[in-house]
């Protein structure tokens, strides 16, 4: 299927990491313009997601270089590997974890936004995870959950005008993901898995798809949510 992504600008932040780079690889096979950006970039831009100013600096080089911007995706945020399990609900920890992903998700989306909605023409999507959906782990259940309200909320104060804002959670990651998928746990999925949703959010067919969480890999097994 083309997804008519062809010659499309889309900012993909945190683009160096594991999803990130996979999302980034995604849409240069479909033709788009995919730039990756991060704080230690060597390709891309050079961004900063949680400095104001670093995200303007690194939008206004985008919109130098290639005068458009139609699609942003925001993947950046500390791996839940570096979650200290013996502070999990400490409020230090949980705060810096919002920060740290929703939010940076929302400093980015509120910069893009305007231009979009000018435009008449955008997608964001924000990676957020199925920790949001689960008890047991109070760091990355708040922090999932914060994206994916955040998401919600910019879809709706942006609906009608032809932009769109929608979240992605994906399961635990795996370049193996097995098949069993145990009661109240989420199914395994490949960093692919989630790259072919993202681009397809990301495409013009998606149409008026907005202020969605969609899942990756088998949402919860055992728990349904209406």
């Amino acid at each position: 299927m083309d997804l008519k992504l062809e010659g499309r600008v889309i900012l993909v932040v945190g683009g160096h990491g594991l999803l990130g780079s996979a999302i980034v690889d995604r849409l240069r096979t479909e033709g788009a313009l995919a730039v990756p950006a991060s704080r230690h970039a060597t390709e891309g831009l050079v961004m900063d997601a949680s400095s104001d100013a670093s995200v303007e600096d690194a939008l206004a080089r985008v919109n130098a270089d290639h005068g458009s911007l139609d699609g942003v995706v925001v993947a950046a945020a500390p791996s839940a590997r570096t979650l200290d399990p013996d502070r999990n609900s400490h409020p230090d920890q949980v705060l810096a974890a919002i920060d740290g992903k929703a939010m940076t998700f929302l400093r980015v989306a509120n910069a893009v936004l305007p231009g979009m909605v000018a435009a008449g023409y955008g997608r964001v999507v924000g990676i957020s995870g199925q920790n949001a959906f689960m008890t047991g782990n109070i760091t990355g259940s708040i922090r999932n959950a914060a994206l994916i309200l955040a998401a919600k909320n910019l879809a709706d104060a942006v609906a009608g005008t032809g932009v769109t804002v929608n979240a992605v959670s994906p399961s635990i990651v795996s370049d193996d993901p097995a098949a069993e998928v145990p009661v109240g746990r989420s199914g395994e999925a490949t960093p692919a898995d989630t790259a072919d949703l993202v681009a397809f959010l990301l495409s013009p067919l998606a149409g008026r798809i907005s202020g969605e969480s969609i899942a990756v890999g088998h949402r919860l097994r055992g728990a349904t949510a209406l």
